[in-house]
């Protein structure tokens, strides 16, 4: 099976980079510098217009937790329903409880905001007391796919424990490795994981 590659872009001329380098599919987002945060109106539809590969918006409203408070999440839901109209491929959501474990209530109502788009957690699922009951929850909720870099700072060192959430997913849902994926390690992640994406 080919190895399907996602670009995260927080710019035009990065997403249009990443299509012409062959990427499958591009994360749109802004200020990598705090780990990612909604991009604008005007750069979501301006990509979703200029390239042909499926663009996946972060839906994130600000830096820091991922415990939300009700106004924001009735942002997110707004952003959401934003990208589905726009063309958008899907959204990467996430939001915890104050006792680290995933939101259920806030994730739904993304989840039917997004309506037939596809719906991956981000790297919130990093923070999770029991990632393994999250990962069914994940599945319960029709979540596509989840973005981890297996619990640490650098996807290398997570490695096994992405591997061992490959095994529980049993292709249930996508599991795709991020977060310190290089040219130099690539092909070493894909073999010790078995990821796919």
């Amino acid at each position: 099976m080919p190895t399907i590659i996602e670009i995260c872009a927080a710019n035009l001329d990065s997403a249009l980079a990443a299509q012409e380098g062959k990427a499958h599919r591009i994360e749109l987002c802004s200020a990598l510098e705090v780990g990612g945060l909604t991009p604008s109106a005007g750069l979501v539809r301006a990509a979703v217009a200029a390239l042909s590969i499926p663009v996946c918006v972060l839906i994130r409203p600000r830096a820091g937790h991922f415990t939300f408070q009700q106004a924001e999440i009735d942002l997110m839901c707004d952003d959401i329903r934003f990208c589905r109209d726009e063309g958008a491929a899907g959204v990467v959501i996430g939001a915890l409880t104050d006792a680290f474990d995933l939101d259920i209530a806030a994730l739904q109502a993304m989840r039917d905001a997004a309506g037939e788009m596809e719906v991956v957690c981000h790297r919130a699922f990093d923070f999770v007391n029991n990632p393994e009951q999250a990962l069914e929850q994940l599945i319960d909720l029709g979540f596509h796919r989840v973005l981890t870099s297996g619990r640490e700072a650098s996807v290398w060192d997570g490695r096994e424990q992405v591997a061992q959430y490959l095994r529980q997913a049993s292709g249930r849902i996508t599991i795709m490795p991020g977060s310190g994926v290089t040219v130099d390690n690539i092909v070493a992640l894909k073999a010790a994981t078995g990821a796919t994406e």
